[in-house]
């Protein structure tokens, strides 16, 4: 009986990643051969194929069509998809996260102290308009400074592009943007440059602290392959102990995989030492997102709780 569960397993699984220290978890899986590992372990042959998408949208095409097994998102985004697939034949389910971290909003205009400043010159980089984390967040913002009604009153504001670009555009001064919502390292990086400062951070916005993005993929694709879903799981909570035992060796892999001329070791040490950032499996705020969503008419179709959300790998754990 092993055995033929074991043959009935995908012979690859296809894994996402996007840009930013929020993917050394997966970063670290490939350099050490985490789920080769524990697929082992399991008795499947499953091997991992790793890829770099600076595009949810594409991503999430890319699931739906069968071209990738495992994707990444922020919550929010996740949240918007699984309502739109929920009791289709592509209904989607969260597998993890990876981390809870923090975001800020930076800006490199004097006149702008907070959120309420903003005006139509602004341009604000987010990854994607609408439905990124960034995006989400800002409309979160827009609710607490003038009611649920105005909720979209940054949108118009909002440009998409990748964590990368949208740095190297603020600091270059010569184009319309003068704010980005974004993350470790390109927001570290951004108030280190000479007028640049954050005028909003995600854990004021949330209340605490919230899980950055997470994996997740069908849930066809992870009932026809529990074991490799397993692996997956498993060798993420090996990949998160060895960032949080092995700093030094885990920055030294993220600046040789990013292949990172901008950061250096110590600024990577430091990153992981901010007590701001936690690599998890635990998911957080994701009903904090739901009820907003929710309220302002995005999720039509809601949880009852988070685990409605995930497979049954973390269900153990004190999520929210």
């Amino acid at each position: 009986m092993a055995s033929s569960v074991a043959t009935a397993e995908t012979g690859e699984i296809r894994i996402a990643k996007q840009y930013g220290l929020a993917y050394l978890p997966l970063m670290i899986m490939e350099n050490q051969k985490l789920y080769e590992k524990r697929a082992a372990e399991l008795g499947i042959a499953t091997k991992p194929v790793y890829m770099t998408l600076g595009n949810n949208t594409a991503a999430n095409e890319a699931l739906i069509s069968g071209n990738l097994d495992v994707i990444t998102n922020g919550p929010p985004g996740f949240l918007i998809f699984w309502a739109r697939t929920k009791g289709t034949r592509n209904e989607i389910k969260g597998i993890a996260p990876l981390l809870s971290q923090s975001m800020w909003l930076n800006t490199r205009d004097p006149n702008v102290k907070s959120v309420r400043d903003l005006t139509e010159k602004d341009r604000i980089a987010v990854t994607a308009v609408k439905t990124s984390t960034p995006a989400i967040l800002l409309q979160m913002a827009a609710a607490k400074a003038y009611g649920d009604a105005e909720y979209a009153k940054f949108d118009p504001l909002t440009v998409s592009l990748s964590h990368p670009d949208g740095m190297n555009t603020l600091l270059s001064g010569k184009t319309e943007i003068t704010a980005h919502f974004t993350s470790p390292p390109y927001q570290n990086m951004e108030v280190k440059t000479p007028g640049v400062r954050t005028i909003l951070t995600s854990e004021e916005v949330m209340g605490g602290p919230s899980t950055f993005n997470l994996l997740f993929t069908t849930t066809k694709f992870g009932e026809d392959n529990p074991k490799a879903v397993e692996a997956l799981v498993k060798s993420l909570d090996d990949a998160q102990a060895f960032i949080r035992n092995n700093k030094e060796h885990a920055a030294e892999i993220y600046l040789e995989m990013s292949n990172s001329k901008n950061t250096s070791k110590a600024e990577i040490l430091e990153l992981l030492n901010d007590p701001g950032t936690t690599y998890t499996l635990t998911p957080q705020k994701f009903m904090t997102f739901v009820q907003f969503l929710k309220r302002i008419g995005t999720m039509k179709t809601t949880p009852e709780n988070w685990k409605d959300l995930f497979f049954v790998y973390v269900h153990s754990q004190p999520g929210d």
